[in-house]
Order: C-alpha cells, then sequence, then structure tokens
C-alpha cells in the first residue's frame, strides 16, 4: 500500500508544494496540474479512508468554519475533514459573529487567527460580497501572522461564495473522473464528453449563481464540451462566462450558451453523457438584494425573494424528467446521461421523482467525494510534503470500481 501509494502521488509532488501557504479560493486561481494534484491527494485520502486507515497529519489544531447560509453536506464535510485530519471542528453560525455589529472581515480574521490552524466560509447569497470576504479574512490573518511572526500557515477555504463552489466541483469533477474513466485523477476521462449545466426550476428560494459558474469554470479545463442553458435573465456573471471561453480554448474543448424557453433546455441535453440542472436566481434581482442587503432593509430583501420565485414561476417546465433524459447519451452502466446534483434538489421542480429515484445513490458518491477534497485543499495549504506525508500510512487499499 505504501509503495503503490507513494508511487501514485509522486508525480504530483511539484504541484502540491506549489499550493503551500496558498488559501484556494477559486479553483480558477488553481493551475491545471495543481487541480490534478489535488484530485490525486483527494483519491489517496479517500482509498485509506475506506480502508479504515487514520491520518491525523494535524492533531490538535483548530479547524473553525463560519456559515452565513444554510448547510449540510458541506458542515458535514467540513467536521469530517477536519476530524480526519485530527484537527477539532468548530463550526459557528456567521450572524452570531461580531460581523453582525460591524467587525470587518480583516478584523474578523485577526481574531480567529489568532487560534485558529485553518478557516473555512460558506459566503453566498449576495453578488459582490462573499468572495471579497474570504479574500479579506485571509489578509487579516496573515497579516496577524506576520505581526506576530507566528509561522503558521492558516488556510482560507471557499465553502461557497458568491461566485464559486470549489469544494463542491471538486468533488463533483472527482465523482466524474472516477464514473468515466475509473480513476479520479484521470486527467482525460471527460475528454470529448458532452456536459450540460443548466438551469432547472424551483419554487424554494433564489439559489446562488456559484455552482453553475463554478463547474463551467472548471468543466471546461477537462477537453469536455459544456453546455449551459438557462431561460433569458438567468445569465451568470460575466467574468465567468469569459472564463469558460478561454479555458475551453486553452484545453482542446467547446462552450456553448443556450438561452431561450424549454426547447433550449431540451437542445442542451440532446446527446450529452452529463447533466446538471439545478436553480438559481435571476440575474437583474439578484443584483438588487445587493443594495437591500447593504441597508438591512429586511423587508425590501423578502420582496425581492417573493418576485425572483415569481419570475421562476414564468419556467415551470424545465425540469429534468424522463422525457429530457430519453435524449441524453449513454454513461458507463447506464442508457442515459449521468445526472448530477449538489443537492438538495427540488423534487418535482427541478427534478422529477423517477430521475431522483434512479440515481439517488450516485448522488450520495458524487457528494461523498467532498469530504476528501477539504481534506486535499487543507492538506495541501498546510504540510511542506504531502506525499512523504502518507507514505507512512498503511491499510488495504479499497477496490477501485467504477462508482
Amino acid at each position: 500500500m505504501t509503495t503503490k501509494l507513494t508511487t501514485k502521488l509522486a508525480p504530483h509532488a511539484d504541484a502540491l508544494r506549489g499550493l503551500l501557504g496558498r488559501s484556494l479560493l477559486a479553483t480558477r486561481d488553481a493551475t491545471a496540474a495543481e487541480l490534478d494534484a489535488l484530485l490525486s491527494l483527494a483519491s489517496r485520502f479517500r482509498e485509506l479512508d475506506l480502508a479504515g486507515v487514520r491520518v491525523p497529519l494535524f492533531a490538535h489544531e483548530l479547524a473553525y468554519a463560519m456559515f452565513f447560509d444554510n448547510s449540510t453536506r458541506t458542515k458535514s464535510a467540513w467536521a469530517g475533514a477536519a476530524a480526519r485530519l485530527g484537527m477539532q471542528p468548530v463550526i459557528v453560525d456567521g450572524s452570531s459573529t461580531q460581523i453582525a455589529h460591524g467587525e470587518t472581515a480583516s478584523e474578523t480574521g485577526a481574531m480567529l487567527g489568532m487560534n485558529a490552524h485553518a478557516m473555512g466560509v460558506r459566503h453566498d447569497l449576495v453578488l459582490g460580497e462573499g468572495q471579497t470576504f474570504m479574500r479579506q479574512v485571509a489578509s487579516g490573518i496573515q497579516t496577524w501572522l506576520n505581526a506576530n511572526q507566528e509561522q503558521r500557515t492558516v488556510p482560507v477555504v471557499n465553502l461557497q461564495c458568491d461566485v464559486d463552489h470549489p469544494t463542491q466541483t471538486l468533488a463533483d469533477l472527482a465523482f466524474l473522473r472516477h464514473r468515466f474513466g475509473a480513476r479520479a485523477d484521470d486527467q482525460d476521462a471527460l475528454r470529448d464528453k458532452i456536459i450540460t449545466v443548466s438551469w432547472a426550476y424551483s419554487p424554494s428560494y433564489a439559489k446562488p449563481l456559484s455552482v453553475p459558474q463554478g463547474l463551467i469554470t472548471l468543466l471546461t479545463r477537462q477537453g469536455a464540451h459544456v453546455r449551459l442553458a438557462h431561460p433569458p435573465g438567468y445569465e451568470l456573471l460575466e467574468p465567468c462566462i469569459a472564463d469558460a471561453k478561454r479555458f475551453a480554448a486553452e484545453h482542446n474543448g467547446s462552450f456553448s450558451v443556450h438561452v431561450g424557453g424549454g426547447k433550449a433546455m431540451d437542445t442542451a441535453f440532446r446527446g450529452a453523457h452529463v447533466v446538471y440542472p439545478k436553480s438559481w436566481g435571476p440575474r437583474a434581482l439578484m443584483t438588487a438584494r445587493v443594495a437591500a442587503n447593504a441597508a438591512r432593509d429586511r423587508a425590501g430583501l423578502a420582496k425581492l425573494e417573493r418576485q425572483m420565485l415569481a419570475q421562476n414561476a414564468d419556467h415551470t417546465d424545465w425540469i429534468c424528467d424522463e422525457r429530457r433524459m430519453a435524449l441524453t447519451a449513454t454513461s458507463p452502466g447506464r442508457p442515459q446521461a449521468q445526472y448530477m446534483h449538489c443537492l438538495p434538489a427540488d423534487i418535482g421542480a427541478e427534478v422529477s421523482p423517477g430521475v431522483m429515484a434512479t440515481y439517488r445513490d450516485d448522488l450520495a458518491r458524487e457528494a461523498s467525494w467532498k469530504l476528501y477534497a477539504i481534506m486535499a485543499l487543507l492538506t495541501a495549504a498546510k504540510h511542506p510534503d504531502p506525499v512523504g506525508a502518507l507514505a507512512q500510512f498503511g491499510g488495504r487499499p479499497a477496490p477501485q470500481g467504477r462508482d
């Protein structure tokens, strides 16, 4: 096991060293080689975990996480990743911090950086705020460490912001590589595959733009043909669209946008090998929420939410159902495309009950990779030699099937 583990990780040693001390707040901040190294590291953590081998690389350290939005899977993954690495996870509601009383993000970073050894943040509901907040927190932490001549590395992990959701999209990519190439570190597993990222109707709440944006800026780096579909008014942020086009050109894939009525969703599904239909909020009203949030106008925010749901209701035909799945191509072991969702999905709105039932186990496997993605991000940022560190752990390797 040790030799096999070292051999698999060894080619990524230089790329992993390049991630030391860094906070990866968007996948576009990493090179293709660094992303491959992270997925290889995540895959090794998964093998060890399934074999029952514990890797307490950071024993007795504190992994703090602030959540300014609801979460189930990401909170669980953060706690599980920290605990498996020997760290003590501490998860708090962001609204309970002094930020609500005017403390700046940099000040919060400095105060928490006094004791924390890693910091996770979810801040995703307001455009223009989450990514900026995280970078300011990281700056505040580093300012404190420098001022006190501390050598601790305290990476900030983006647990979802307004721009990207790196732990989710890395988990999605790991799952897809494993599904189509048998290994999460198979760099060519998705080459020439057609992957559709589509808006879908939701009656529950106006969801952030970060998951579809993260998907189109990561999957276009895989040599895939990525299609984005949505009704008019649900455009994503221009820099993310520009990045998707650039990455597709650089990696010999393609990126296309399909806007219109339900037929646009049909077009995007036709012949696809992977479909990822989920809802996000209408761009203009998501933008209007910025000013209402800054003014702490709760009534205004509630009104905007109602308006967004009303706009969603004009497109109830945007659902991933059996008819649309029948338009897709085959995927390993299935007569139709691989359906994916970050969960929770609005069953009966975003996806039909039948499609959800068919892919429920796959969605659980997809979600399980987030744990290992977080372990990889923390280890690459904090440990000077991840390859050597994991070489000391033994155990029986987990079966490598297409799950």
